[in-house]
């Protein structure tokens, strides 16, 4: 009986599989007769029948009009959980199942690289919704992240759904999602897990995280999350600092004002940035002995990007505020000269020049200054060729020093950017200003011979004394007075004769800025060696007297010498004496009286005269000159500016 049994049960197995087969077959070749261009091809769903998804069709429908199947009819009933969990995203009510994993007759294993969510294809699926324009979809392809899924094939580089989750999306400002501010930590670490652990229990920010202050950043923060690129890329290090200074304002401003922070600012992705020193992910507080900033452990740090530093060396403060008398005071006390001597000749020069440009413009409309052309054709030799060549070296060198190295003083200003690319870059600028300073050390050195050799071998005299001489005197002050009152109306404008004081005042100048500009230049050129001399805080008052000097020589030669020289009315457009070294006579005798009437008396005057200048000397002297002008001017533009905007 028992074995009766058992082949009944079989027979009546083997009939009910049968006929569901062929209950099946029916049933797809049922649908097949009106859905042609339909086909079940899915290898998520390789056991489901047409009538498994579609429960609200009656077995006769030929004359109905029903409504299209929702996902919620048919997926929810196997897939309940995604179901439920969709209900509470953010994608609830705006997107069914099909949206994203595509045309419900070939769905993909999640797995599949073929499936419309697997990590290649979700970044378009994501990107149909969420194309506005610059969409976190276009940064993202763009990122670490989106190139190595795209570009190298890293099949488990981030994606959507690694970060975002798939079905329980809620949206970054909930707490619960695994992108806000107290999850994303975890997030990012599943992958990057050493540097999660380093930051979780070796940072400052970590330990903020940690307490539960949401003030305090998480890896979203400090990384965008659609643009991870790499840290040691470019982009990312020269963005550092202002991602940094998001929350360290006043930190960012210091390191913004010294070399670090203005090479970065202008695209120099080697120079340090706030990484470099603080660590990005071990970032501990400055008194913490396990701090890269540690007074123990700057030698190390500074050590990185320089070599054989001392003690002396790390005691340089990049975060330095010379205008604060509690941080260092011999750098304020430093930056307070500086800034009172700026201050001093560019206010003195701006009054003494806006009162003689007044006056001139009334003595070229009352006639009083004849035009060069009107002159007669006797010529003065006033200046040597060496003379000339020598001048020429120190325009070249000057504007040289000016077009490299103001973009750093000015660099948070479009044209200083803009010039430096001109340029090549930083590097490429740095090369170049040394390059002149060594020239302009070496007119320097060449002058200081001629001076020797004149004054102790030679035995000359009146170098340092008398008429010849540019050793301020008497006179210079009498004639400054005088100056004065000419231009109020008060009186006539002194007698000439071979300097005025304007001409001295250039003159020692440059040996004042060679001097304040070339040792501080090379303190910064060399700080490791000048520091086995000098403490760390010299670099800081050196920096403040490089920088402060150089804006005095600059902006007093490009508004002031070019008035005084080329630019005033009665010289405008430009005095072309210094370039052929030659002077009309009527000119000398009315500008310089008392050393044309010398040159009479001693019957030495027939030694000067010379000819004209020729036709090709006057052509090359205004092609070169204009030159040196157009960019003087356009500096002083940028440099006006920029001060003004500041």
């Amino acid at each position: 009986m028992g074995t009766n049994a058992s082949i009944a049960v079989r027979l009546l197995t083997t009939l009910a599989l049968t006929a569901f087969a062929m209950s099946a077959a029916a049933q797809e070749e049922n649908c097949a007769e009106c859905h042609e261009d339909v086909s079940l091809e899915s290898p998520a769903h390789p056991d489901l029948l047409c009538g498994d998804c579609h429960t609200n069709v009656p077995p006769e429908h030929d004359d109905l009009d029903l409504e299209p199947l929702t996902d919620a009819e048919s997926c929810a009933d196997c897939h309940r959980r995604p179901h439920r969990e969709i209900g509470r995203s953010v994608h609830a009510g705006e997107t069914v199942c099909a949206d994203c994993h595509g045309d419900p007759h070939r769905i993909h294993e999640v797995a599949d690289l073929a499936s419309a969510v697997s990590p290649v294809n979700q970044i378009q699926n994501c990107g149909a919704c969420h194309d506005e324009p610059n969409s976190l979809i276009e940064a993202y392809l763009t990122s670490e992240h989106g190139k190595g899924l795209l570009v190298s094939g890293l099949i488990d580089s981030a994606s959507c759904s690694d970060c975002h989750g798939a079905h329980g999306i809620l949206g970054a400002e909930v707490s619960r999602d695994q992108t806000s501010h107290e999850r994303s930590p975890q997030m990012c670490g599943s992958c990057h897990v050493l540097v999660y652990e380093a930051w979780r229990v070796g940072s400052a920010h970590g330990a903020v995280w940690h307490a539960g202050d949401e003030t305090g950043p998480v890896c979203v923060d400090c990384h965008a999350p659609h643009d991870a690129a790499q840290i040691d890329l470019e982009g990312r290090r020269v963005a550092a600092p202002d991602d940094c200074g998001d929350c360290h304002e006043e930190e960012r401003r210091t390191f913004g004002e010294g070399f670090h922070g203005k090479a970065v600012n202008l695209g120099m992705a080697r120079s340090a940035d706030c990484a470099d020193c603080h660590t990005p992910h071990r970032n501990l507080p400055g008194d913490h002995p396990e701090s890269s900033v540690h007074p123990d452990n700057l030698l190390a740090t500074c050590g990185k990007c320089h070599e054989a530093i001392t003690a002396s060396f790390v005691s340089f403060d990049p975060h330095n505020d010379p205008t604060d008398p509690d941080d260092n005071f011999v750098v304020y006390v430093i930056w307070i000269l500086m800034l009172g001597l700026l201050l001093t000749v560019f206010g003195f020069f701006g009054i003494h020049d806006a009162l003689w440009l007044q006056r001139t413009v009334v003595g070229v409309l009352r006639g009083e200054y004849e035009s060069e052309g009107s002159h007669s054709d006797q010529y003065v030799k006033r200046f040597s060729s060496g003379n000339i060549w020598l001048h020429v070296v120190v325009i070249v060198t000057f504007l040289l020093l000016a077009l490299t190295g103001l973009p750093l003083r000015f660099d948070d200003t479009a044209w200083a950017v803009q010039l430096i690319s001109l340029m090549g870059g930083l590097e490429s600028a740095r090369i170049i200003h040394r390059i002149a300073a060594v020239g302009t050390f070496a007119y320097a050195a060449y002058h200081f011979g001629q001076i020797f050799m004149r004054a102790v071998v030679r035995r000359e005299r009146g170098m340092f004394w008398g008429p010849n001489s540019m050793v301020p005197q008497p006179k210079d002050f009498a004639d400054l007075f005088a100056n004065l009152k000419h231009f109020l109306y008060l009186g006539d404008s002194p007698e000439g004769d071979r300097w005025n004081y304007i001409e001295k005042f250039d003159y020692l100048a440059v040996f004042w800025g060679v001097t304040m500009i070339g040792v501080s230049g090379l303190m910064l050129w060399w700080p490791v060696w000048f520091t086995n001399f000098v403490p760390g805080w010299a670099l800081n008052a050196a920096y403040i007297v490089h920088s402060e000097e150089a804006l005095l020589a600059t902006g007093f030669i490009f508004f002031f010498h070019f008035f005084h020289t080329h630019l005033r009315p009665d010289a405008f457009p430009m005095d072309i004496v210094i370039f052929t070294g030659k002077m009309s006579l009527p000119r000398f005798k009315k500008e310089r009286p008392l050393e044309y009437q010398r040159l009479v008396d001693s019957g030495e005057l027939e030694n000067y005269l010379v000819d004209p200048p020729t036709r090709a000397e006057r052509r090359n002297a205004y092609f070169w000159g204009a030159l040196a002008l157009f960019v003087g001017l356009a500096l002083a533009a940028g440099i006006l500016t920029a001060l003004l905007d500041a």
